[in-house]
């Protein structure tokens, strides 16, 4: 059958293309879109091609680029083998900006009903951020610092409240993102003017302790070298969550070795795919929590939402992230039309 998906020709440039889409295989399932999740952070720096060559950005990005990874639809046919899921189910997964995907049954998460589909469209970015709140080993009384306050940021704030943390800091250069971060659980906002200021308020908000845990969430090679001195001497766990754009330049003796504070990387990627009695949060099981907390109503994600754009204007989307993304979290797709 024909369909249309969205793609990256060349930097700078959002088409919207027709495409053939197969019968589904063994183990496969035909999803029809409702919603799919812009990911301001990957595919703005997919569109733009504002990334280091060569380098694994360079790797990943090929053009033509088919973006998108996060999807909210309903199944319309299954291939053999597949026992867990039925036509009509509505599904969490990891396909692109298309009208339909295949998807191998084993990758699906079911949507539970009464969950607003808006709110289960954030689910891949959810279970990233659980993932690395979790290798952070954020606890009760942990003082947070989060630096980027984008949707992975506001995120990190929110679970990171849910983990008892305290302070939780929440550091930006938008006074949009910093008004918001009050809403997803942040104690206290600091406007980034310049280092000095940002290091005195932490001082302050800590008891001059710095910060048990600090956050990188912006994307910004340049934000590295200072951020990573908020986190307490010793033993401050400095904990990378974006994809940086590029290369960093760091004293090690003088950041991590002297201090002896501790750089871990928590990719999207690092959850494992299956289950084990070591570490059972997979990415699929991550995603049932979230959806079991939604229904639970034990987080609110009314603030997240800023933008919804028809599918076929999402090259609108695209070039108001491009002009100002400060101004907007979570940006879906609706397929529905």
């Amino acid at each position: 059958m024909k369909s249309f998906r969205l793609v990256f020709p060349k930097p700078f440039e959002v088409e919207v293309e027709e495409f053939e889409v197969g019968e589904p295989g063994p183990g496969q399932v035909l999803i029809e879109s409702e919603f799919t999740l812009i990911s301001t952070g990957t595919e703005l720096t997919a569109l733009t091609g504002d990334f280091p060559k060569p380098s694994a950005w360079s790797s990943y990005v090929k053009y033509p680029f088919t973006p998108g990874y996060t999807c909210i639809g309903r199944i319309l046919k299954t291939g053999l083998n597949v026992v867990d899921f039925k036509i009509g189910d509505r599904v969490a997964a990891v396909t692109p900006h298309a009208k339909h995907s295949l998807a191998k049954a084993e990758d699906l998460v079911k949507v539970p009903e009464g969950v607003k589909l808006e709110y289960a469209c954030l689910h891949t970015i959810v279970a990233g951020v659980m993932n690395s709140v979790r290798l952070a080993h954020v606890s009760l009384g942990d003082a947070v610092v989060v630096v980027g306050l984008g949707l992975l940021g506001q995120m990190t704030v929110l679970f990171s409240k849910l983990c008892g943390a305290f302070p939780v800091i929440a550091v930006d250069v938008a006074d949009k993102r910093l008004e918001l971060a009050k809403l997803s659980g942040a104690t206290a906002s600091i406007k980034y003017i310049d280092y000095e200021g940002v290091e005195e308020e932490v001082k302050r908000l800590t008891g001059n302790r710095m910060a048990d845990v600090v956050f990188e969430v912006t994307g910004n090679p340049n934000v590295i070298p200072w951020a990573i001195k908020l986190a307490k001497k010793p033993l401050g766990r400095f904990i990378v969550l974006s994809s940086p754009r590029g290369s960093t330049t760091l004293d090690f003796h003088d950041e991590v070795n002297s201090p002896s504070r501790i750089i871990i990387g928590t990719h999207f990627g690092s959850q494992p795919f299956y289950e084990t009695p070591y570490n059972p949060w997979t990415r699929k099981r991550n995603t049932d929590l979230f959806f079991n907390l939604l229904k639970a109503n034990v987080i609110n994600l009314g603030h997240f939402i800023t933008h919804i754009y028809p599918w076929r204007k999402a090259s609108e989307a695209y070039k108001m992230l491009i002009e100002n993304r400060t101004q907007a979290l979570a940006v879906l797709l609706d397929f529905r039309g």
